[in-house]
């Protein structure tokens, strides 16, 4: 089915738009972008050279996409937002595009992106993430997958945030936070493991309370993340989420919050 595309939009004809999108009133999208199918482009959108948006993405009025990046390191070099398929973005979104020749920031599928959200230049964002309002998240960022920001997060540069953590409202955080957790407070710490997105995630209560002491070993313990490691390793049965707080802990250069 063609698109309907309000001829009030400004829209380059090098752009290409799949079918069956709705692109409404001055909307703008310029000459390097690419739109899968089933799109909504809502009022006063602007998306940028460098985009690259899957199939069935909603994006509300406002919102930037593939704005230049916020770098002192950017040169002008050709980069992209790569936005996977099925996500939200609601109004005043701003998404950078990467710094560097060929890089890209990158949101996955199924993500929600509330009203005011900044996710900056390299960063990664997985599947089925929530990220609350007025969310700032700096560049080259990691963000796993089904992770939840409350209102007024802010991300900075460098850090990771594991699969299924949550970080409750108002934190702001310069260290990785490891996989299914609950992060809060000033300065953020840890606040128990995150069981209701294990439940919903479906991971095994068996399983979650292997996680819990993995994480009482990590935070309550006086060794290093190292040492920790070695324990988790030698005192907790093996598993997958297991292993990935393991390869989580080990490939941190941020440090682990609070620790």
């Amino acid at each position: 089915m063609a698109s309907e595309i309000s001829p009030k939009a400004e829209i380059s004809p090098k752009a290409k738009i799949g079918n069956n999108c709705k692109i409404f009133p001055f909307v703008y999208i310029e000459d390097d972008v690419v739109i899968g199918d089933n799109c909504i482009i809502f009022p006063f959108v602007s998306i940028c050279d460098g985009s690259r948006i899957g199939n069935n993405n909603k994006i509300h009025q406002g919102s930037v996409i593939a704005a230049l990046p916020q770098d002192f390191n950017f040169r002008g070099a050709k980069s992209y937002v790569r936005i996977g398929n099925n996500n939200v973005i609601r109004e005043n979104v701003v998404i950078n595009r990467g710094t560097e020749r060929d890089g890209s920031t990158v949101i996955g599928d199924n993500n929600f992106l509330l009203e005011g959200t900044h996710i900056s230049h390299d960063t990664v964002v997985g599947n089925n993430c929530v990220l609350g309002y007025g969310a700032k998240v700096a560049g080259d960022c990691v963000i796993g997958n089904g992770v939840i920001f409350s209102s007024g997060v802010i991300q900075n540069a460098n850090t990771r945030v594991g699969d299924l953590s949550m970080i409750q409202a108002g934190c702001a955080f310069s260290h990785d936070v490891p996989p299914y957790v609950i992060a809060g407070g000033r300065p953020v710490a840890y606040g128990g493991p995150n069981t209701t997105m294990m439940k919903y995630a479906g991971i095994d209560e068996k399983v979650q309370k292997h996680i819990a002491n993995a994480y009482r070993l990590l935070f309550h313990g006086k060794t290093s993340v190292f040492d920790v490691v070695n324990q988790i390793r030698e005192q907790v049965p093996d598993g997958s989420e297991i292993r990935n707080i393991v390869q989580f802990l080990e490939n941190t250069k941020q440090g682990i919050m609070c620790k």
